[in-house]
């Protein structure tokens, strides 16, 4: 057979006069290709490291400095100040060694001394010209003249054609809060959810606060803040994600949708290759560090860290904590269908396997009529419910033999892919087709994707596809920068032939993909079972409704001098109002991505100036004139606060941090323990759309994306993701659960549209 042929480098046989070697040379020329691909990338990464390293010098600019040391010298100028006859005092004397020789080489050293002092110098000076956030607080479209003169510098400082990790080392630690600035703007942000009498028992346990154990807390934090290089992500990464044992099914993975309007080919098996190869590609720019930066106002950097974990990641379960395993230059990925796992490589000869090589390998799997093993249809529902039984079922079951080696399989993969058996995505005469697209995406049937990678690709038979990410490892920014690639690849330069197949030749001498094989006993099984009942009561829960809104969108808002994302939110106050009749603590994210290692700081939405423009909204007394200043004012207060916690001076991350250190510090506090408790009734995101600028939505207005969302964070409130597309459509994810009375998911999504609408025909 040719698998068998393939799968063997050499046969020998005894004879007489010997061994026999049969080598196989087709095989023989796959390992040689495989060492020569393995050894260009570890070149290439050496390369882009010392780019990396060095950076915004480059290696040229040491040739240059070593150059005019030398030629200074020859000039019997001595630039050095002596230094260098030091250095070649200090030089072991040696008979192969002239005088001239060590002359050349101390100036050599001197000169890589001064180069190294000068990147050193670059980096301090661009690192404090990136702590400048006067430039985020300027009105839009207004840059006043210091701003403009901190531009040029930051450009010139900023090198030419960055890596993804340049600047890293440029970039600010993020700056710890006062502790009179946070407690402040806490009181601020929670007058108008209190009545009087309780505002001012907070200001008593909130100024108690104040005077003992604040001042004590807050030196450790800063202590922490100069020793780490962040005060805050690797607590929020291992107490918010980490330590819950709570299922992350629906309470903390998040799901990413497919393109909104089309669908390229509806062939599932060629849908699924063009994807995983550009992922692929995506990855091979990642592992290089040859993604571009991504960078405000197309010069202020970003953090990078976050996306060196996106491929080869595995959330692995503990007892009292889980951790992240992230490993390198992983060759397989690990596909489910129909209850049963198939192992897939990537690579053949060296290289990645093209789109049409991808394709006959998922097809095999489609066409494969196996039945699953005992106990292997559900089992990764273990990764949908609670983590401890899964933890130890994990070391009781799964840590020798097949179980081992198969449940390694997939956690050693560069990703995991579901060939769903379903057909899902947005249909114009169905109202609830969003709907169940993403109940599918955040959940499946609870059995169908394994919550712990990094993230699950899903392709359904129809064609659409979408992504499960587990969350503790990154935020959905970085998720979807790698999903705008992929699509704009899979769409725009793969493509597919008339029939909907892949572009390519077929390579049918590849191996098959090979079945995971599972040995699990009957106490496991049950186990699993036990676990299933659980993700399927948490999933029967979530009542999610997609609202798509196309009466106006982007364009028209920024006419009226607003900013989208503040609109919004005053939107979604109103619509919240209307539903339930009061206001309540809302979360809206930001991102800290301008500090290094930075991740995310919330945005307290429901302020005194939203809370009194949603009354004089229900106030018909009340004028437009009124109305349209109560705006202005709540809009402008919502920018500021998104703008504070963009530049390290938000409110929850702080207390969350000083939370931590009372703890640990065995000392207790009502105010922190109160703040930490409160429910947030009403979770916001946005979903960034366009940060490659890959598909131009003006020439194909289609070719759209469709957002993602999320959970409901709490059992009596409501989840809203949106993302703003283009100019004229806003797409909003509504989530909350079935069994609280007060919130209903498609209501929550017409409050929102009338809002909305109400916005155009008065206020604005």
């Amino acid at each position: 057979m040719a698998e068998a042929h393939q799968a063997v480098a050499f046969q020998f046989t005894v004879t007489p006069d010997g061994i026999d070697l049969q080598l196989s040379r087709e095989v023989l020329k796959h390992i040689y290709l495989s060492g020569v691909t393995s050894w260009k990338k570890r070149a290439i990464r050496f390369k882009n490291g010392v780019l990396t390293g060095v950076y915004p010098a480059s290696p040229s600019s040491w040739l240059i400095v070593v150059i005019a040391i030398m030629s200074t010298m020859y000039a019997r100028i001595d630039p050095s100040m002596g230094m260098i006859d030091r250095i070649k005092t200090s030089l072991p004397v040696s008979e192969f060694m002239t005088v001239q020789t060590q002359t050349v080489l101390s100036a050599i050293l001197f000169a890589t001394g001064l180069w190294l002092s000068f990147i050193f110098l670059l980096r301090y000076i661009l690192k404090a010209l990136l702590s400048y956030h006067g430039w985020i607080f300027e009105s839009h479209g207004k840059m006043s003249f210091s701003t403009k003169v901190w531009l040029v510098f930051v450009k010139l400082l900023s090198g030419r054609r960055p890596l993804l990790y340049s600047f890293q080392a440029s970039l600010p630690h993020l700056p710890v809060p006062s502790i009179d600035d946070t407690i402040n703007r806490y009181l601020e942000s929670v007058r108008p959810l209190l009545d009087d009498e309780q505002y001012k028992q907070m200001e008593i346990v909130a100024n108690d606060f104040k005077k003992d154990p604040a001042p004590k807390l807050q030196k450790h934090l800063k202590l922490k803040s100069w020793w780490a290089t962040n005060y805050v992500s690797d607590w929020w990464e291992e107490y918010i994600y980490l330590r819950g044992r709570d299922p992350i099914m629906v309470n903390s993975n998040f799901y990413t949708m497919d393109l909104l309007y089309v669908i390229p080919t509806h062939r599932q098996a060629s849908r699924a290759a063009n994807i995983v190869h550009a992922m692929l590609q995506y990855r091979r720019k990642l592992e290089r560090g040859e993604l571009t930066p991504l960078r405000a106002l197309g010069i202020v950097p970003m953090c990078s860290f976050q996306y060196e974990r996106m491929f080869n990641t595995t959330r692995i379960p503990g007892i009292e904590t889980d951790f992240v395993q992230h490993l390198k230059d992983r060759k397989h990925l690990v596909v489910y269908h129909r209850g049963r796992f198939f192992k897939v490589w990537l690579y053949y000869g060296g290289r990645h396997l093209w789109p049409s090589e991808l394709e006959l390998q998922f097809q095999r799997i489609l066409d494969d009529k196996s039945e699953p093993q005992p106990g292997e249809i559900k089992l990764p529902s273990l990764t949908a419910g609670n983590r401890v039984p899964w933890a130890r079922a994990r070391l009781k079951y799964f840590n020798e033999g097949v179980n081992r080696a198969s449940l390694e399989a997939i956690e050693t993969a560069a990703f995991f892919m579901t060939l769903d058996d379903e057909a899902h995505g947005y249909d114009p005469e169905n109202i609830r087709s969003l709907d169940l697209y993403a109940k599918s995406l955040l959940h499946g049937k609870c059995y169908d994707r394994w919550f712990d990678k990094s993230f699950t690709l899903i392709v359904y038979k129809n064609g659409k596809t979408g992504i499960n990410t587990e969350h503790s490892w990154a935020d959905s920014p970085i998720i979807g920068h790698m999903w705008e690639y992929v699509l704009a690849t899979d769409c725009f330069h793969l493509g597919y032939t008339a029939e909907g197949h892949c572009k390519g030749d077929i390579n049918k001498s590849l191996a098959p993909p090979t079945r995971l094989q599972w040995d699990i006993p009957k106490a496991c099984q049950e186990i699993i079972e036990g676990s299933y009942m659980i993700a399927k009561g948490i999933a029967d829960d979530v009542d999610f409704h997609d609202c798509l809104f196309n009466e106006f969108g982007k364009g028209l808002i920024k006419k009226c001098r607003t900013s989208p994302d503040a609109f919004i939110q005053l939107a979604l106050q109103l619509a919240h109002y209307r539903d339930k009749g009061e206001f309540c603590l809302t979360y809206e994210s930001s991102m800290t991505r301008m500090f290094r290692e930075g991740r995310t700081e919330t945005v307290r939405s429901c302020t005194c100036e939203s809370t009194a423009f949603v009354k004089a909204m229900e106030d018909e007394s009340t004028t437009v004139r009124q109305r349209l200043a109560l705006f202005k004012k709540a809009a402008d207060k919502h920018q500021n606060m998104y703008r504070l916690a963009m530049t390290g001076a938000g409110i929850d991350r702080h207390l969350f941090c000083l939370y931590i250190v009372s703890k640990v510090m065995g000392i207790d506090s009502p105010f922190l323990k109160q703040v930490l408790s409160e429910p947030w009734r009403l979770s916001t995101s946005q979903t960034p759309q366009q940060q490659l600028n890959l598909i131009d939505t003006q020439k194909f207005p289609k070719y759209v994306g469709a957002g993602g969302g999320f959970g409901p964070v709490a059992d009596d409130g409501y989840g809203v993701s949106y993302i703003i597309v283009g100019e004229n459509l806003i797409t909003f994810h509504i989530s909350s659960k079935f069994s609280s009375p007060e919130t209903d998911s498609f209501r929550f999504g017409q409050n929102i549209r009338q809002a909305i609408c109400n916005f155009k025909t008065d206020p604005n």
